[in-house]
């Protein structure tokens, strides 16, 4: 009898945990992603309807975070306690509902509420899904499998915008609703229902996979085990720990100004494609303008997938999160400076592959020293610290498009911001290097 090797093993057993899971996983971040930013496309609408300036709009984006960022951590720390599958599960639900409430607000200040009420209802998922990864994939392969989970994120407005361009031009009308209203309801009542059949699906933890066959259980849970057992013997592990940590909160600034170029463009691109009847001449149905504003987001998903595939080949995370963060930084500044569309849209689809390509491989950075309790603290604490560009954002560009009338001034802080975070993750270069080193000597 042929014994099969380890690398033989952890391929058969990688494979059927991705197939099981990514996809699932992929789907639920694809709808959190569009319930959170539709709002965007909601504005060429809504903002006459409920008499919104630029900067209430800004607001109205923003305000999501305020509740998000207050119950990230907490929320996090549940889901390490109760397990993922019930906690995905209620966030689901509950950020489901809400986002599907928000078809009947009569004015900005229901807006404003609702969207605070959403941030509550959402806080812990990603940061929950990017701990859920740590339990079931080994770290040689799980900045490319986290790549192919965030593929999401970039599909969601490739995909997404078209499909709320359609609902906002072709459902106008609907139920006797507005169609920013139709758009609301149709796209939030689907979190409802995969809220349930999370219950249902989801795993907690390898030694519960009744799906695995029982060779296949025992080597992933002895292998994740393994891998916990050498993160804690040099890390944190501690909830206190990893709160105190200076490589969290750098960490946390560097995705800062990553997702403070995503949530720019996620929130304002279709504003920016629909200036272009004043810049150029050149105008779009709104059909048109969700087709063109997908572009940036598709090959920023293709180029995401490649990325992370070759740092996973190389083994080198650093310069995979700083090289991307420096294109981006570069180029949003000059994209309105551009002479035609086809020149602007050329130069935001660079800024996007940036930034989509910075993201997967950034979340391996925290595992190399946070484990257990301290890691779902410690991941929770950088994403929310990150996800105060979500406010900061779309607030300090709409507050630069009232006050200039032009959007360029928004994307050259945009630019600043993604510089930084770029220079901080080189400076922290040796630390990280240091601690995955001592990591691995742990767990040859």
């Amino acid at each position: 009898m042929v014994t099969e090797s380890t690398d033989q093993m952890q391929a058969r057993v990688v494979r059927k945990v991705a197939v099981r899971l990514i996809p699932f996983l992929g789907l639920a971040y694809f709808l959190n992603y569009v319930d959170r930013t539709n709002i965007g496309f909601a504005k060429l609408t809504m903002s006459a309807d409920l008499g919104l300036t630029e900067t209430m709009f800004g607001l109205a984006s923003g305000l999501f975070f305020i509740g998000y960022l207050l119950f990230e951590v907490p929320s996090n720390i549940a889901l390490h306690r109760f397990g993922a599958r019930r906690w995905i599960a209620r966030i689901l639900v509950t950020w489901g509902l809400i986002a599907a409430a928000m078809a009947f607000v009569p004015n900005a200040t229901t807006l404003y509420v609702l969207r605070i009420l959403l941030g509550i209802a959402e806080a812990g998922f990603f940061p929950g899904i990017m701990l859920y990864l740590t339990f079931w994939f080994p770290r040689s392969v799980r900045v490319r499998l986290t790549g192919m989970f965030m593929i999401a994120l970039p599909a969601s407005s490739a995909l997404g915008a078209p499909i709320a361009g359609a609902i906002l031009q072709y459902w106008d009308g609907l139920f006797g609703l507005a169609g920013w209203r139709v758009m609301f309801l149709v796209l939030g009542l689907p979190a409802v229902v995969l809220g349930v059949a999370a219950w249902f699906y989801l795993t907690d933890r390898p030694g519960d996979a009744d799906w695995l066959a029982p060779d296949e259980r025992r080597w992933l849970d002895d292998t994740m085990a393994a891998e916990q057992q050498a993160t804690e013997a040099t890390g944190r592990h501690r909830v206190r720990d990893s709160l105190r940590d200076p490589r969290v909160w750098a960490l946390g600034l560097v995705y800062f100004g990553v997702t403070y170029g995503l949530y720019a463009l996620s929130f304002f691109l279709p504003t920016i494609v629909a200036g272009f009847a004043e810049s150029f001449d050149t105008s779009f149905s709104i059909l048109e303008n969700g087709l063109v504003v997908a572009v940036p987001f598709a090959v920023g998903a293709v180029a995401m997938v490649f990325w992370s595939r070759h740092s996973d080949r190389t083994g080198e995370r650093v310069w995979h999160v700083a090289l991307p963060a420096l294109l981006g930084a570069v180029s949003i500044p000059v994209a309105l400076y551009m002479e035609s569309p086809l020149a602007t849209m050329a130069v935001i689809t660079v800024t996007a592959v940036g930034v989509f390509c910075a993201l997967p491989v950034f979340w391996y950075l925290p595992s190399t020293f946070l484990a257990g309790a301290g890691a779902a603290a410690g991941i929770a604490l950088v994403n929310t610290l990150g996800n105060a560009s979500g406010f900061g954002a779309p607030y300090v560009t709409g507050f630069l498009l009232d006050a200039t009338g032009s959007s360029r001034a928004g994307l050259w802080v945009v630019g600043a911001v993604m510089l930084v975070a770029a220079l901080t993750v080189l400076a922290l270069r040796g630390r990280l290097r240091a601690a995955d080193a001592d990591r691995a000597t742990a767990h040859p």
